[in-house]
């Protein structure tokens, strides 16, 4: 009986074992498929083991230091340029207004309160779109994605990044709620202009806190996430607006907002932040803040610089830089730069270049060019020192020096000339003469107390401003003619202090340092007097007081005007970057005219 259990029992099991044989024999497909389907999971298991082991130390990232932003501020208290990252205090959802959170929601992710850090409704959504569109239409990411990535993880985009933003997400879904997550948004996003979060967004583009955003407001920040830089309402005003109004129409569309509320924010005037922004300054904010360090040594914190700059001084100054060249293009000027200075040393403008854009070269403080005949007050000053007076003589003729002969710019011999004449018709020939009669050290002397940091070499050509000077040094130089013969040292910084007020550093105002006797001072004023009334600088004449000299190098290489009045002095230089020869540029023609014009401005400011 037992026998014929233990058969019968053997018998199914082997009628069901050739079954099962049968059945994968029918389908010999299936264990491959098997085996397939298991190694691509342990494969991919595999995977995602390792992205999560290759994440960046979470610790670390969220303790990271950032650059400490440096904020350059006008003399008005308008912002010039920020450099490095802005971020400000911490807000919280509950200290602002409800449509401020609401309108990163509607725009950004509407489920974020619904989906668990990966939101599949809106993924398929978007991978529908732009199948159909055949192109990246549209975007998926979650506020959850776009945390972990901003702050864990590169842009790069690659399939590991994305796997890693994933796991991210899932694991910042499990630490943290929801409001903490928005939380860590609104204060991390990056918004435009250096400036990272909705506090430090709300200070740069409105002048206020994100606590204090009307709903227009909001909705111009929550449209900006899309494309920071193409809807900054600094850049454009115009597209701001426009996305600001498709913002506003979600919010209504999603019930978020009445229709009231809607109607009112539309016509609500945008705030104006062109007018407390300095347009262009470009060159004097990198050259302000390469000064920083140099004040305070390496800071840890953020900084507020203020500065000597004349907001409408420096905008005009740069726009009649840009006319200039754009209108004599056909005489071969391409560049050019100004150094506006008051009397004390206080640079109210400069411009070290025609573009920026194309070259943030500062030519006004880096570039070195022969001075030319702008240079010859040093030669005239030394001669004052040496007993001369302005109706000294001197010979204007043929002079061989070496292998040197040189020339007048006119080709002509003018006879027996006094100082004054010399100096107005700048006449090289009797320039030369006179310095036969001076010692050069002194010449070179002079030029160093007055201003002049480059190399000077001892040689005859140095009279005719062979040795290559600074726009800056130039305009300092003549300041301390322009001042009563007291040493100038161009300075922008006026004081440094931190987001909370500390003061880090003050300018302090030492005692003036004379470096020129008053009669000589008095002597060498006269005489520039007249190089405007009457001499090379006649296209410089205003109707007040004005003193200067013309600059012209060898084939119109350099042109020079620089000068002064009772208030200011203007250094101007003209040429081109590859010192090639401009046609028929003298100093006593375009930089006079841009010197006479910039002179007309600042009467004006």
């Amino acid at each position: 009986m037992a026998k014929a259990k233990s058969k019968k029992s053997a018998s199914k099991k082997s009628k069901k074992s050739a079954r099962k044989r049968s059945f994968f024999k029918r389908r010999w497909w299936l264990k491959p498929l098997l085996y397939l389907i298991a190694a691509l999971s342990g494969a991919l298991a595999l995977y995602l083991s390792y992205c999560w082991l290759t994440l960046p130390d979470l610790e670390e990232v969220v303790s990271r230091t950032r650059q400490p932003s440096t904020t350059i501020i006008a003399e008005n208290g308008n912002e010039i340029h920020t450099f490095g990252n802005s971020f400000s205090e911490v807000v919280y959802l509950e200290d602002l207004p409800y449509y401020v959170p609401a309108a990163v929601i509607d725009v950004e992710d509407r489920r974020f309160y619904r989906h668990f850090g990966f939101d599949v409704i809106g993924f398929s959504r978007a991978m529908f779109v732009n199948l159909l569109e055949r192109r990246y239409a549209q975007g998926a990411s979650t506020i959850t994605q776009q945390v972990a990535k901003n702050l864990f993880l590169t842009s790069q985009k690659s399939i590991k990044r994305k796997v890693q933003e994933l796991l991210l997400a899932f694991w910042l879904e499990h630490k943290f709620t929801k409001d903490q997550i928005l939380t860590l948004y609104i204060n991390r996003v990056y918004l435009g202009s250096g400036t990272y979060g909705l506090e430090a967004a709300a200070n740069r583009y409105f002048g206020k806190s994100a606590r204090d955003l009307s709903l227009k407001e909001a909705a111009v920040l929550a449209g900006m996430l899309k494309a920071p830089s193409r809807y900054n309402p600094i850049s454009s005003a115009e597209r701001a607006q426009e996305r600001a109004k498709v913002v506003l129409q979600l919010m209504y569309d999603h019930g978020t907002i009445t229709e009231t509320e809607y109607q009112q924010a539309l016509s609500e005037p945008l705030y104006d932040t062109a007018k407390y922004k300095v347009e262009g300054a470009r060159h004097f904010a990198d050259m302000v803040y390469h000064e920083v360090n140099a004040y305070i040594g390496e800071r840890d914190q953020d900084l507020y610089v203020s500065t000597t700059l004349d907001q409408v001084l420096q905008q005009k100054v740069e726009a009649l830089l840009k006319q200039t060249i754009q209108a004599n293009k056909a005489k071969n000027v391409t560049n050019g730069a100004i150094v506006v200075l008051d009397h004390h040393g206080a640079i109210k403008a400069l411009a070290g270049g025609v573009d920026y854009h194309k070259s943030q070269f500062n030519r006004a403080v880096q570039a070195l060019r022969q001075p030319g005949s702008a240079f010859k007050p040093f030669v005239y000053i030394t001669a004052l020192q040496n007993g001369m007076s302005p109706y000294s003589v001197v010979e204007d003729r043929p002079i061989t020096i070496g292998k040197w002969k040189p020339e007048n710019y006119d080709k002509k011999y003018h006879g027996t000339v006094n100082l004054l004449e010399a100096l107005a018709f700048s006449l090289n020939l009797a320039t030369v003469d006179l310095s036969q009669k001076i010692n050069l050290k002194d010449v070179i002397r002079n030029a160093r107390r007055m201003g002049i940091t480059t190399p000077l070499e001892n040689t005859p050509a140095l009279v005719l401003g062979a040795s290559a000077v600074k726009v800056i040094d130039m305009a300092a130089a003549y300041a301390s003619i322009a001042n009563g013969g007291y040493a100038v040292f161009p300075y922008a910084i006026t004081e440094i202090y931190s987001k909370d007020g500390l003061q880090l550093y003050g300018r302090e105002v030492s005692e003036p340092q004379r470096i020129l006797e008053p009669q000589v001072v008095s002597d060498i004023t006269m005489m520039l007097e007249a190089v405007i009334n009457r001499g090379t600088g006649r296209k410089a004449g205003i109707r007040v007081f004005a003193a200067g000299k013309t600059g012209t190098t060898q084939d119109h290489r350099d042109a020079w005007f620089v000068g002064f009045t009772k208030d200011y002095v203007v250094a101007v230089w003209l040429g081109n970057d590859d010192n090639s020869p401009m046609k028929g540029v003298t100093g006593g023609t375009l930089p006079a005219e841009v010197w006479q014009k910039v002179m007309m401005v600042t009467m004006e400011t």
